[in-house]
């Protein structure tokens, strides 16, 4: 053995029994290994997609980032994958790390870097951490290269650089420019994406499945993709290594969705051949019913839902068909047996005198795929000969349905995060004094006292001029204080707009603290169970949650008639000297806009009404803005926008779903009296909401609702408790407005129920206005 070779492994062995002892000293005074930071990059991060799997070594008091491992320059994998660290043997990432400990970090000026440049006379070293964000390039392949900021790899810069569009994955906007955040794929044009979205997708996908999101292309796209540092692991797809992952696709819906289920075995009972068996809807696949439940005979093959029998009814063409032989077949049905699931849309309104002639809706979700067409299998031989759903459906019908459907669910959605919220309420009670005359001073009052807390349970009383408590009303105090504060917020100076609405600058509001007050009382009313504002743009609701990068405004979100005039001015130039004359024109504006350049083209005309639009939409309101988002965070209600934005956005962009007979009707739960005659009441009640929305009633849905809870609209965190009606041995229907039940008669003919009705809600509805007077 050679000389050299000798000595160096008694030092070696020295310096090892020496790290060894000093080890066991400081045992007593360092932290746990989950706690200990990475020997390479000093950091304690547990973030396997940024910096891969972090592992310590107890033995040699050792944690380390595998990528940091992986990258370093004088590290070599010597063992076998199930080895050390993946290959990796502990006494060499010692080395490497003894190694590292006299290599400055470049950027952050600390020791330990264990990677460098692979370019030629480049001596700039860093960590993994640093070296990403700085922009360095890691290529996992090969050698596994890396390259700092100066020597990275590029992609060539298209000839339409200025142009933006939108990230496949993300679908946010991205710049037609290159970069080190921004790539694009050599197999498509026009295919541009986020690296952080590729990333994502490279860890999910894995290396089977990562491919070319517009044209499948594997091959050229992962070689661009480890070439510009995106990490492919080769492992399998997410999904397939998710156990049962499909297993739902081998089942078929079996359950009964009527309203009135009347088989005994339940309503996922299903008996072939016979009236019990369940028959699904033939055009969505995703609702079922009995055959006994909706009066179908055994040799009807055909049933339809309720959803997509009024698709169809409101379908152009083919639909007058569908409706033709929709109604020969009610004709041929006992319906005073059955309550049916929905009349026929050709089915004429019975006489509200009888108890049959109202038909019961069926509530239940729809989800995004309403419309697929059952399996062939799940259908008969005959079903094959029936026009597609596609030839019914007129696209603007379908696109109007689904996007109905999507905002129920997204509400349903929000309802689910806002009670999670609402835990956070505690017992303790704060009392508001409120003057209704006064709503928005009264309101700020009370919010701006010091020992106001949001978390307390808010109690509400009107007051008038003179101090002295109003009589109690019909209305829940508490919600009906919130819809008054936010119709005041709607028309405040603090929003400006027509009916989607964004920020506005109001120098003394901004002095007042007014915008950060308007946020904190929004975000106390959706979580307090009051109404949400339904008034922001979609502006407004992205700069909250994405932020101003990528956000583009439009010529909708001016309000202002002096900006759109001078935007008008620049639209409308046809020549260079009309460019430079509408400019001159508008000097004063743009010297305070901060962009007044010269025109030396046409097509600069463009760029000047975005930096107008991004003036005055996002800097101008810069400050309002920051106000605005901080009272948001009140109660953790900005937070869970962030996290699910189309949830929040189906009721701050939207307006509440209008009432109608069905919502009402599922959303009261119905309770009887034993012995009672449960069709005849249903009926009774369901015939009583629908007179009432095709206006043959003397009151409104919103007066009974009101009667039965107090509130006039659906709140978006709903009811708690949940409406009930209940039909009691009672002469008049009472409202229990602080359980949310309504108690109605139990009467022989309907005339004298509606009578009866009518005649409760208006006297109610007369004494609170003569109460109010």
């Amino acid at each position: 053995m050679p000389l050299g070779t000798v000595w160096e492994n008694i030092f070696y062995n020295k310096q090892q029994k020496s790290w060894e002892m000093n080890t066991r000293m400081s045992d007593n005074i360092t932290d746990s290994p989950q706690n200990m930071p990475c020997g390479f990059c000093q950091r304690a991060d547990n973030c396997p997609e940024k910096y891969g799997e972090r592992r310590s070594y107890e033995d040699y008091n050792l944690t380390v980032h595998y990528y940091c491992v992986l990258m370093s320059s004088g590290i070599w994998q010597r063992g076998e994958d199930e080895e050390g660290f993946y290959g990796f043997l502990p006494e060499d990432i010692q080395k490497e790390l003894n190694r590292a400990a006299r290599l400055k970090c470049t950027i952050c000026k600390k020791k330990g870097a264990s990677i460098g440049c692979v370019a030629s006379r480049c001596k700039r070293s860093y960590h993994f951490p640093c070296g990403i964000e700085r922009g360095c390039i890691f290529q996992f392949r090969d050698n596994f290269p890396s390259y700092c900021w100066k020597h990275r790899p590029t992609q060539k810069r298209p000839s339409n650089s200025n142009e933006l569009s939108q990230c496949i994955i993300c679908l946010e906007l991205v710049e037609h420019a290159p970069s080190y955040n921004i790539l694009t794929t050599p197999c498509c044009k026009n295919a541009w994406f986020h690296r952080d979205c590729l990333q994502c997708q490279a860890l999910s996908a894995g290396v089977f499945f990562f491919r070319c999101p517009v044209c499948n292309n594997k091959e050229k796209f992962q070689n661009e993709m480890l070439r510009m540092g995106i990490h492919i692991p080769e492992k399998d797809a997410s999904w397939e290594l998710e156990e049962n992952a499909y297993q739902d696709l081998l089942q078929c819906y079996q359950h009964c969705d009527v309203k009135r289920c009347l088989c005994k075995n339940g309503r996922d009972f299903s008996a072939p051949d016979s009236k019990w068996e369940i028959k699904r809807c033939q055009y969505c696949g995703s609702s079922g019913t009995h055959l006994a439940c909706s009066s179908l005979a055994n040799w009807e093959q055909n049933w339809e839902c309720i959803e997509c029998r009024t698709i169809l009814s409101k379908s152009h063409g083919n639909g007058q068909k569908w409706r033709k032989r929709s109604l020969c077949v009610s004709e041929k049905t006992d319906i005073g047996e059955n309550l049916l699931e929905d009349p026929s849309p050709k089915c004429p309104r019975l006489s509200p005198g009888s108890h049959l002639g109202f038909l019961i809706r069926s509530p239940k979700i729809i989800y995004p795929n309403a419309f697929t067409r059952s399996s062939q299998l799940d259908l008969p031989s005959s079903n094959n000969r029936l026009l597609s759903p596609s030839s019914l459906i007129s696209p603007s019908v379908r696109n109007l349905s689904l996007r109905k459907m999507q905002l129920g669910v997204q509400k349903r959605e929000v309802s689910s995060i806002l009670r999670e919220l609402r835990s956070q309420i505690n017992t303790k009670t704060t009392r508001l004094n409120i003057n209704r005359q006064n709503i928005w001073e009264s309101a700020l009052k009370g919010f701006q006292k010091r020992n106001f807390n949001p978390a307390n349970t808010i109690e509400v009383k009107y007051v008038n001029n003179r101090t002295k408590m109003e009589m109690e009303s019909c209305y829940s105090s508490k919600e009906d204080f919130f819809l008054l504060l936010m119709c005041h917020l709607q028309n405040s100076s603090l929003f400006e707009g027509n009916l989607s609405k964004n920020l506005s600058f109001d120098s003394q509001a901004l002095q007042d603290n007014l915008y950060y007050e308007a946020g904190r009382m929004i975000s106390i009313s959706l979580v307090h169970g009051g109404p949400s504002p339904s008034f922001f743009s979609k502006t407004l609701f992205n700069l909250l949650v994405y932020g101003t990068e990528n956000l583009k405004p439009t010529i909708e979100d001016v309000a202002d008639m002096n900006v759109l005039q001078t935007i008008e001015k620049i639209q409308s130039a046809t020549t260079v000297s009309s460019l430079e004359s509408a400019l001159s024109d508008c000097s004063e504006y743009f010297n305070t806009v901060g962009c007044l350049r010269p025109a030396t083209a046409l097509c600069d005309k463009d760029a000047l009404v975005n930096e107008i639009l991004n003036y005055h939409v996002i800097k101008r309101t810069h400050l309002p803005f920051e106000s605005f988002q901080q009272g948001l965070k009140t109660l953790g209600i900005l937070e869970k926008m962030q996290m699910n934005p189309d949830a929040f956005c189906s009721i701050l962009c939207h307006k509440p779903e209008k009432l109608s007979a069905k919502l009402l009707g599922d959303l009261f739960t119905i309770h009887y009296l034993p012995g009672t005659d449960k069709t005849r009441s249903l009926d009774f009640w369901m015939g009583y909401l629908q007179e009432t929305e095709d206006g043959e009633s003397a009151v409104t849905l919103e007066n009974i609702l009101v009667f039965a809870t107090g509130i006039r609209n659906i709140p978006p965190i709903g009811f708690d408790p949940e409406p009930s009606v209940k039909f009691l041995h009672i002469k008049c229907p009472i409202g229990k407005r602080h359980i949310n039940c309504l108690e109605l008669p139990i009467t022989k003919s309907y005339k004298k129920f509606k009578r009866i009705l009518d005649f409760s809600i208006r006297s109610m509805l007369v004494n609170t206005a003569d109460t109010k007077s």
